[in-house]
This record gives structure tokens, sequence and C-alpha cells, in this order.
């Protein structure tokens, strides 16, 4: 059986937040016809506080490159990038040096902030231009970098394809837990598992009133206890906050200065947007109902997924936590 047969038997979707199935992926980049295709494996990693793949790239280099190199020889590419996080690069560059050896496989320092995680901006700043997201379609499978079909996946990805060809796969992805927890830190875990009972078996689960952010630190979704009964979505980030120690209106003024920072300024709406969002957070009796009319304005009118995830954690906080104060 190819390798694609059994990515496709596995089920596995990609870990990078998107959830696309990798072996439909990989099919897809592998029947176009073209002169050249390329590999990225995304490491970008720009969720404050998560540290997955950074996990994965100091203790399984060799598994990651080998699901890099599995990419190339299936899809018949010329060349793989590692678009690596800044301090990443800095740490962990000389150990795949040497586990890349001859390899057509190019190490590349990441440039930009939060949004090169985002595969088209990433695709820009690898070619050398303004890092922003570009219009799809088309997608990358089909023209991706300088052109031509790129497959994108991430570094747990690219770890469990690996797993996948070796028939070691359990069906288990990794989980970056943190916040107000006894036990914060990246573990390995069965994928269905519930986010109660991720927090349960890692001996993280609070007894006092608490919240999550699931899915991711900045762009997740926020939980109260009653809705834990569901498997972490995205990237597999799970915060718990205090509820006694934690000042809603604080968070979410954080949470705004943050994408405020982040922001490449592209679209008006987004830009706008989050500019005017962050403003209205700085009073001390914000307007809630024009925080929705922007709410709704960045998820219907944003160019890129930045501007439509931006408003599910101040969504959610507002009308499971604070509002109901």
């Amino acid at each position: 059986m190819n390798i694609i047969e059994k990515l496709k038997r596995s089920e596995i979707r990609g870990r990078s937040g998107s959830g696309f199935p990798v072996g439909l992926k990989w099919e897809t980049i592998k029947n176009i016809k073209a002169p050249e295709k390329y590999v990225i494996c995304n490491a970008s990693e720009g969720e404050p506080g998560v540290s997955k793949d950074g996990f994965v790239l100091k203790n399984f280099p060799k598994e990651l490159i080998e699901g890099i190199k599995i990419a190339l020889k299936t899809l018949r590419a010329q060349r793989a990038y590692v678009y690596l996080r800044q301090d990443y690069y800095q740490k962990f560059r000389n150990k795949l040096k040497k586990i890349i050896g001859k390899s057509p496989i190019e190490l590349f320092k990441k440039k930009g902030g939060y949004l090169c995680g985002e595969e088209t901006t990433l695709l820009e700043s690898i070619e050398g231009k303004r890092e922003e997201p570009r219009q799809k379609p088309p997608y990358p499978t089909e023209k991706g970098l300088f052109g031509c079909p790129t497959l994108i996946n991430n570094v747990e990805t690219f770890y469990y394809v690996a797993k996948i060809a070796r028939g070691e796969y359990k069906k288990t992805r990794f989980y970056s837990l943190s916040g107000a927890i006894k036990n914060p830190g990246v573990y390995e875990l069965p994928e269905n598992w519930s986010i109660a009972k991720v927090l349960k078996e890692t001996n993280n689960l609070p007894r006092g009133r608490f919240f999550v952010m699931a899915g991711g630190s900045r762009s997740g979704e926020i939980l109260i206890r009653r809705e834990l009964n569901q498997p972490v979505k995205g990237v597999g980030a799970i915060v718990v906050y205090n509820l006694k120690k934690t000042n809603p209106l604080s968070l979410i003024r954080d949470w705004a200065d943050f994408f405020y920072k982040e922001n490449c300024g592209k679209c008006v709406p987004c830009r706008e947007g989050v500019y005017r969002l962050r403003e209205i957070l700085k009073k001390k009796k914000p307007d809630w109902l024009l925080l929705k009319a922007i709410f709704l304005v960045l998820k219907e009118t944003s160019f890129c997924p930045f501007g439509k995830m931006v408003t599910n954690p101040f969504e959610s906080l507002l009308s499971k936590i604070w509002l109901k104060k």
C-alpha cells in the first residue's frame, strides 16, 4: 500500500488548525502535472505559549525530516523548505542540518510575526515579498511557491506521516497545556479525548471556578466547564484561566493589543476593525453593541482568516463570562 493510501485510511487531518484531510491534499498535488513542485513544513508556530511544534523539533527531529523526505519522494517535488520561527531556527538548525544531510531540504528563518503562519503569507515570505496573504483561489496546491503546486503541512503533521509510514500511528495528537494548571507542557494523547479528559488525565483539571480557551492561545474559543466534553480543535492548545483571578476586561484588552500589533494592514475591514475594537476596549465603559457590529464586519468582510477568526475569543468570552457577571 502506498503512503497516500495509508494517509487516507488513517483519516489523519492537518494539525495546523485547518483540519484538512492530509491524504486528499497529497493526492491532489501528486495528480497535478507540473515541471516543478515544492514541499513546505510550517514551523512558524506563532500562537503565544503554544510549543508543540517546538516539542517535536526538540524530541523527534528525525521523524520530522523523515516525513518531509517521504513527501518529496511521493510528490516528486524538487525542494522542501522548513519555515522556522526565529528562536526555533537558532535552537534547532544545527541538529536539523545534520539529519537533512544532502537532501534537498532548506531551513528558512521566519522574518515576520503571527500572520506568517497563514499558508499564503508564508509563501510570500519565502519569495522575499511583503508578508501579507494572497487571494484564494488559486490554492497553494495548485499555484503555491514560485507559482508551482506546493504542499504545506505543519511540523506535527509531518511527524505523523513518518509514524503512519512505519505503521506506528495510534490516532494520537499533541496537546499544549498552559495557564492556571499544575502540570503545563506538551502531551501526546488520543485525538478523540475530550478537553475535560485531557485535563483530568494530566492532573490539570482545576477544582475551583475556571474557564478555558481551546484550539489556540489567542485564536481559540472560550469554553466553560459544562462545555468541556468535546475534543479540542485547532492547533491543540488548551489554556486554563482561574475565574477568580482573571479580569475579563483586562484579558480581552491584551488580546486586542496582540491582534493590533500582528495585523498586516492589507484589507480595510480588518485593519480598521481591529483598530476600532482596541480603541473601544480602552474605555472604562465599552460600547458592547458597537463591538458586536464590528465583530460582524470582521467575520463577513475580512480578506483572510486572520480577520475572520479574531472575533472568536472576544465573542465567546463576552457572552459566557463577562456579560454574565
